[in-house]
Order: structure tokens, then sequence, then C-alpha cells
């Protein structure tokens, strides 16, 4: 071993190699993922299962309950340090202890050191919500905005019920579409589907109908009239002047009365017509193609329309089946042949409730997207053959 001389003290230097802690082979290094479902209860658990069976991976260990106080508590029964985790989230009719749990769940995993934390919500709740309306807010929004802030980098969902949704968020959002699903529905299920016709139940559903009419190569029929109000309508809430003159207080500049009479003919011209039909649906089978189904008066009483104008069966294709309060009962009892809704949504004791419900699985798209973006990459492939409209 030399010796060296320092202003008259030896040294000793050591030529024994550098000790190594392998930082650069942890950087390297694949980190694994892990799929998580953050409901514990079977219903909400049966989307994640068939997620997990179809990616090869077990389900990721934990428990999501509720205490005695409706507190939710999320316990995390292994590492995820490093790792990529995927929360599966189906939305049940308690919506708001679902995002809760959503909510919890992911920042217990931010906490315990997760890479990255992709949400997996086939239905995005409260996205309804989406537009200003009176002196309401855009609950939307603010769910993007708490969903970032809980530890949420990236988000799979699927239909959004505005595509603009996404400008809300300040990380990736995959919005994926049912559609070729639904599609392989008609052609399969649907007998003599050749002599059918796709059918709007709005004006502003019809972007989404003339896709499907499209790459089905069928007729396209919209509905419109006073049974349907439309969301601009009441985008802004400024439908004035109101009923009555009488102000209290300070006037403040007093308006002619000319302009009061010019707003009471605006607001009696927005009195939409009489439903009709734009297009032939006499002896036909009419689908009717929809993001989602929930309160099913509408398409009730559009069913109806459409068998007074002839046609003979009427399917009803969506992809979030909500079916909330009695809309089993009411579709059981319509002159509705058929409803046809994906499984983003758990709807196991509707289908009970009325036969007439079909389910068809959208957990092979949802577990090619986990393996895509576990891998890195292009997401293109799961949208060929998709319209910029669908």
């Amino acid at each position: 071993m030399p010796i060296r001389r320092f202003g008259g003290h030896r040294s000793l230097v050591s030529h024994s190699p550098k000790l190594s802690y392998g930082y650069s082979k942890m950087n390297i290094s694949k980190s694994g993922y892990r799929v998580f479902s953050a409901n514990s209860t079977t219903a909400c658990t049966e989307l994640a299962k068939r997620i997990t069976e179809r990616l090869g991976v077990e389900l990721g260990k934990s428990v999501v309950y509720q205490e005695a106080n409706r507190e939710t508590r999320v316990d995390v029964k292994e590492s995820v340090r490093g790792q990529d985790i995927f929360i599966i989230q189906t939305i049940p009719r308690d919506v708001n202890t679902a995002i809760m749990e959503l909510l919890v769940m992911a920042y217990a995993l931010k906490t315990s050191c997760a890479k990255n934390i992709i949400g997996v919500i086939p239905y995005f709740p409260y996205s309804k919500q989406c537009k200003m309306r009176k002196r309401g807010s855009i609950v939307c929004k603010l769910l993007a905005s708490m969903l970032a802030k809980a530890g949420l980098t990236h988000i799979i969902t699927m239909d959004l019920h505005q595509k603009e949704i996404q400008g809300f968020f300040s990380f990736p959002v995959d919005n994926l579409r049912a559609s070729p699903f639904l599609i392989q529905y008609i052609q399969e299920e649907i007998p003599d589907y050749r002599n059918a016709i796709i059918v709007a139940k709005t004006p502003s559903a019809a972007k989404r109908a003339q896709s499907y009419a499209e790459r089905l190569r069928l007729g396209l029929a919209v509905m419109h009239g006073e049974a349907h109000h439309s969301e601009s309508d009441m985008a802004d809430g400024r439908h004035s002047p109101p009923l009555s003159r009488t102000t209290t207080g300070h006037t403040g500049l007093e308006l002619p009365l000319t302009y009061f009479f010019l707003c009471v003919s605006v607001m009696m011209a927005k009195e939409k017509p009489p439903i009709t039909v734009v297009g032939d649906v006499g002896g036909r089978i009419a689908i009717i193609v929809d993001d989602m189904i929930d309160d099913v008066e509408d398409f009730v009483a559009a069913a109806e329309i459409l068998k007074e104008r002839g046609a003979y069966k009427i399917y009803i294709m969506a992809t979030h089946g909500l079916l909330s309060a009695d809309a089993p009962r009411l579709i059981e009892e319509s002159a509705i042949d058929e409803v046809v809704v994906t499984n983003t949504v758990p709807h196991e004791v509707q289908k009970l409730q009325c036969p007439k419900i079909k389910t068809v699985d959208v957990s092979m798209i949802l577990a090619e997207a986990i393996r895509r973006i576990h891998n890195g990459e292009s997401m293109a492939y799961l949208f060929r053959n998709i319209a910029v409209d669908d």
C-alpha cells in the first residue's frame, strides 16, 4: 500500500474499489404493477376480477370498509413502493361513498411511495354536472381537482358524457369507447339487423347515432320535441326577465316596456313543438343509442312514439346502465324489447328484476389499456375504427 506525506504526516491511501449499493441497477430495473379494487363488495369487485383474469395477475390485497360512524377506511396489505398501481372503481348507487373510497385509497398508495397511481373509472361520476347552470357549480371540475390532489397521475374511463371533461384534469385521461362491443352485439344478437334504423333520442345525440349508423351501414332517425330539453337552454341560468316586473328597493335603470315584451316573446319561442321523428321507422327495428341510461322515462316515451310510427321492435344501446329508481319496472312494462348496457356499472339486481336488460362485457379493452399504459405502448390501437364524433 503506497504511503504519501502531507505536511510531515504520513497517510495511507487504499486502492480498494469503491463500495456500490446497486443504485444504478435499481434505476434501470423495470418496476412491476398491481391492480387494486377500491370497493370490497362483491358486485363492485366483479369487473376488477374479470380484468385481472385477463391480465394474468392477482387482485391486490387490500381492505376497504366503512366504520361505525360511516367513515371510509382503507388498509393496503402489501408493498407498492416503486410500482405502477391501477385502482379499479366501479360506481354503485352510493356515488359519494365510492368517491371517498377512491380518494382515500389513492392517498394511501401515494403515501406508500407508489410510482404511478392510475384510476380505472369506467363510469365517471358527476359527469352530467359539467356545465354551469344558474347559481350551481361545475362539480365535475371539482372532482377532477380532488383526484389530482389525492395522488392520481392518470385516468382510464369510458364514454364520458362530454369529451370536453378531459380538459378539467391536470394529468392524462384515456377516454375509451364501448361502441365496438355494442356494434358487435347488434350484428350477432339482433336478428335481421340489416332492417334496423339507428335512432337519436335527442338532437344532441345525433352525432353519436350517426357514428353507429355509418359503421353498420344503416339509416338514421332523429327525435325532437317538447319531451326533451336541451342542456344549452339551461346552461347559464340567464332566463330573464322575471315574469313579474315588481321590484323592491332601488330600481336602478328603468328599461322600456318594449324590452320586456321582446324578452317574453323570446321565452315563448323556446317552447318546443310536439315530439316528432325525422326519418322513416315504419316496419323497421329501431335502435336507440346513448351514452347512459339512468331515469328511463324519456326512453319509454321515445319507444311509444316509435311504436306509433310503425317500428316493430325497440332496442336501447347504452354504455352505462345506471338504471336508477323504478327503471327495471318501467322497462318491463314498456314497449321496449331489450336494453343492452355494458358492465361499467354494477346492475345485477336490476337484471333480476327485469329480464329485458342484457349486459356486454368490456373488461377486455380495460385490461388491454392497463397493459399498454404499464408497458409504455401506444393507445392508438384501442381507438381504431372509432369516429371522431363517437
